[in-house]
């Protein structure tokens, strides 16, 4: 039993029917295609090359989650820097929003890892081990899915997905974490073996089955663009003016036909299978194919160029560009306030964190003399990128006895660690149950921080304070 033919429009990659309609596009390269393939491979490189960077030591960039570190560019964020990485990613998006707003999904044509591995890694090896797009389109035909070829290409996107995946976990564990892992057996590390095959799984169903459908369906940012963009919003856009009522062929036009000859070069070069004759589209990302494909046509026919371009709402209906309007003010004085707000907080951001904790057993302990003993746990994250050696010293404590069997304490950059220093005093230093003290942590350069803390002891009541 067949299911009921859909009404109305439907997605790219479903026929009428729902059943999948393969979009197998017809690359155009022309130049904005020469341009978005040097990005592209730039991208590339940089992808590949960046787990191996060291900066002062330390990897450029590494996402240590088990161990809560974000090290980026070789800067340490530790969960403690809160507001530091809110500030960061509240950038980041902001960024976001002002680049949509001038520039339309600028993003999503020449820098999403989505496109630009889908376009210019594996849909050009599909048409080298298929036999072009003839081949591709003759196996979908025919059913084809245990096609030698096909068999073949998905062999290698699988290969290219390995690599792609141990290169992305990089990222999270290190360069020398991953040769390790690589070279012991599964049985030896199989949950990071797991997460390597789930990743690796991932990534080759998203390139071999899900492909345009992930930008169509599973990425919100199509559909943010119409609160994102404005008439002023410069877009790939069809010239509707000049190139309607559409006529097909080039000899016999009348003299009111639009430049548009009906070829269809810009829907069959379209990765995402739309026509942009439509007008803007959730699914175009914006990738200029059909620029290139149109351009090319007009010159064969003799027209001039431009029938597709980058051009905004207003400038299509004959309006004037203005650059200054409220989303291209705002967007820029937000920007500046989360980044210039990242950048204070990042250099005044002191050299080591420090944190005092009670003893989590019992707040105090009644030693034979009657004398009470407090243990203080004292953590130190040395956030600098050079190894220190820092002194714990008690003040106002004189009464009594400090002992700190690890002061001074060696940090290593970018560590943390943890001492316990015990104050003993007596009795008589509690005349409310409370006994406040300060610890002073130095490296003898560039950190010096007093703390306050306050000692639990017997009240004279006998009761312990909480």
């Amino acid at each position: 039993m067949s299911a009921p033919a859909a009404s109305g429009r439907v997605l790219p990659t479903l026929n009428v029917d729902g059943s999948r309609n393969w979009i197998r596009p017809k690359p155009a390269p022309g130049p904005w295609w020469q341009r978005r393939r040097i990005v592209a491979y730039l991208l590339m490189v940089l992808f590949f090359g960046l787990p191996q960077i060291t900066i002062h030591g330390m990897p450029a960039v590494l996402l240590d989650i088990p161990h809560r570190q974000f090290t980026i560019l070789g800067t340490t964020f530790l969960p403690t820097d809160t507001l530091l990485l809110m500030l960061l990613l509240g950038s980041c998006l902001v960024a976001i929003f002002l680049f949509s707003a001038l520039f339309g999904r600028v993003w999503c044509g020449w820098g999403c890892p989505q496109t630009v591995y889908m376009e210019f890694l594996f849909r050009p090896l599909e048409r080298l081990l298929e036999g072009g797009r003839s081949g591709s389109a003759a196996i979908d035909r025919d059913r084809g899915h245990l096609h030698p070829r096909r068999l073949f290409k998905n062999a290698v996107y699988l290969v290219l997905s390995l690599f792609l995946a141990h290169t992305f976990l990089a990222y999270f564990v290190g360069v020398r974490e991953l040769e390790r892992w690589v070279r012991l057996s599964p049985y030896q590390h199989p949950t990071p073996f797991i997460v390597m095959a789930i990743t690796t799984t991932l990534i080759f169903l998203d390139f071999a089955w899900f492909r345009e459908q992930t930008c169509l369906i599973a990425c919100p940012y199509g559909r943010w663009q119409s609160a994102l963009l404005d008439k002023q919003s410069t877009i790939v856009a069809y010239d509707y003016n000049r190139g309607e009522p559409r006529m097909r062929g080039t000899k016999d036009r009348p003299s009111e036909a639009g430049d548009c000859i009906e070829c269809g070069a810009c829907v069959t070069t379209c990765p995402t299978g739309i026509d942009i004759r439509d007008g803007l589209q959730m699914e175009c990302i914006h990738c200029t194919q059909c620029i290139d494909a149109c351009d090319t046509i007009m010159e064969q026919v003799g027209k001039p160029r431009g029938l597709i371009r980058y051009a905004s709402g207003d400038t299509l209906d004959g309006k004037p560009k203005h650059l200054l309007r409220p989303r291209v003010i705002i967007y820029p004085l937000v920007f500046a306030l989360f980044f210039g707000g990242f950048l204070f907080a990042l250099g005044t951001k002191s050299a080591a964190d420090i944190t005092l904790l009670r003893s989590g057993s019992v707040p105090f302990t009644l030693e034979a003399d009657g004398s009470v003993a407090n243990q203080v746990r004292v953590k130190i994250a040395n956030r600098s990128r050079t190894a220190h050696r820092y002194t714990i010293t008690v003040l106002g404590a004189e009464s009594g006895r400090v002992i700190a069997p690890e002061s001074p304490l060696d940090v290593p950059a970018g560590a943390q660690r943890t001492t316990s220093v015990f104050v003993v005093l007596p009795q008589a230093a509690f005349p409310a149950g409370q006994h406040n003290i300060t610890v002073r942590i130095a490296d003898g350069k560039a950190f010096t921080g007093d703390f306050p803390f306050n000692l639990l002891g017997p009240s004279s009541a006998g009761t312990t304070p909480q």
